[in-house]
């Protein structure tokens, strides 16, 4: 069963427009509740963190050490998506895959939660 914290590497063709694209890992973000059901599965996306140089409150940085991918990556919580279960099938083996698992603590965080402030600047 797919669990919230888990990470995993999924194509996410098609995209439009500033949408991260192709094979990238994705965090799992749902409740387990929701993940046991025939629903879709939430996520935010992850990029290497050499293609990220800033940090932003919608960013989480995490290093491979922390998670066990290849890569220190940074997940892009602005950047959720919902996905049918099917997506996360390796296309060889026709099983989920786990990549990596994000630390307790960091679920914890701000971003990984959703809750982040937007400064917004008064409409001139």
């Amino acid at each position: 069963m797919i669990n919230r914290s888990q990470i995993y590497f999924v194509n996410l063709h098609p995209t439009r427009g500033r949408e991260q694209a192709g094979r990238r890992p994705v965090l799992v973000v749902s409740a387990n509740a929701i993940n046991r059901q025939p629903l879709v599965v939430t996520v935010v996306v992850g990029t290497r963190s050499s293609n990220v140089p800033k940090d932003y409150p919608t960013n989480v940085r995490v290093t491979a050490k922390e998670t066990g991918l290849a890569a220190d990556t940074v997940f892009l919580c602005f950047q959720i998506r919902s996905l049918d279960p099917s997506s996360f099938l390796n296309p060889k083996t026709h099983r989920p895959e786990l990549a990596g698992i994000m630390p307790a603590a960091r679920m914890a965080d701000r971003a990984c939660q959703g809750r982040f402030r937007q400064r917004v600047s008064p409409s001139t």
